[in-house]
């Protein structure tokens, strides 16, 4: 029986634990699950950001470290992590980001707010334009924004992808050079980026001005990706038209946040997708078998790109 220490917050323990044991058992893999397995004996960490665990100098045992978040900007840069990392590529986290993804672009492209805010009797019949007309560039193309840019190709929608390195998808243009020349005349960006030193505030002025005025942003990613306060300024000049923002710099987002009295701002609170546990617990239960059989982990974090 391996052990494995299950560090995240209390909360969570209730949640992961039974699927957890019975998604190693359809494995053929016994597992001590807890909490509190002295350091020396562990053999592999179930993390998500947590305050009890920021030192993995102690764990001499440990084979490797499965996240429970598709993000981990807050544990690969830690210095006392020898470990191998493997961030959670979940189905339903996916799907969910797809739905969400979808739904606002849909929004934007056909002007819902429109009818939506404004029942006030005047009849003004403006037909949006087909999704051909609508190009769309999606900052990111690592699991989320693929599958983000594929779902937005069968609805018909331009498809301009970046990514930090060369990606090939079929229907998508992809870019690795300049983001701005992947923004350049978008009339709807998407970010869906990792945050590292080299992603940090990529939606800049430079960056929205290449985009066409009016444009629409969607940030479901990570909430340093975007200046802010250029964000602000091309909001209130008009470069951008609407900005749609899930992730924040500081979370919960302060009551008193500029965001939240913006009448082209929706704040929606962190919510465009979120870990299944019914389905995350699949990969986290394949990767202590492969461990187990000296076979390649899934999704391993690439220490020097932070991802």
């Amino acid at each position: 029986m391996i052990n494995v220490l299950f560090s995240a917050r209390p909360q969570l323990w209730d949640t992961y634990h039974d699927l957890l044991i019975e998604a190693c058992a359809t494995k053929g893999i016994a597992i001590n699950l807890g909490t509190d397995i002295p350091a020396e004996q562990v053999d592999y960490i179930i993390f998500a950001p947590n305050p009890t665990l920021t030192d993995f100098t102690p764990f001499t045992r440990c084979k490797a470290v499965l996240s429970l978040w598709a993000g981990v900007e807050t544990i690969a840069p830690n210095a006392t992590l020898s470990q191998p990392l493997c961030r959670l590529v979940d189905t339903g986290l996916t799907q969910g980001m797809i739905e969400w993804v979808i739904g606002h672009v849909l929004r934007h492209h056909l002007g819902m707010d429109q009818q939506i805010k404004n029942q006030n009797g005047e009849w003004a019949p403006v037909a949006p334009p087909l999704s051909k007309d609508r190009p769309v560039t999606i900052l990111g193309l690592g699991e989320l924004g693929a599958a983000c840019a594929k779902a937005l190709v069968q609805l018909g929608f331009p498809i301009t992808g970046w990514s930090r390195t060369p990606k090939s998808i079929d229907g998508v243009r992809c870019l690795s050079g300049s983001p701005a020349e992947a923004l350049k005349d978008a009339q709807i960006a998407v970010l869906l980026l990792p945050l590292t030193s080299q992603t940090e505030n990529i939606l800049n002025a430079d960056a929205m001005a290449a985009m066409a005025k009016g444009a629409f942003v969607i940030n479901p990613g990570r909430g340093a990706l975007i200046d802010d306060e250029a964000l602000l300024a091309a909001l209130n000049s008009g470069q951008i038209g609407h900005a749609t923002l899930d992730v924040f710099r500081v979370e919960p987002l302060p009551a008193d946040h500029a965001y939240w009295a913006h009448p082209n701002v929706t704040v929606t609170p962190h919510i465009a997708s979120e870990t299944r546990p019914e389905t995350a617990v699949e990969q986290i239960a394949e990767n202590l078998r492969r461990a187990e059989a000296g076979e390649p982990l899934l999704n391993l974090v690439d220490r020097t790109r932070g991802y």
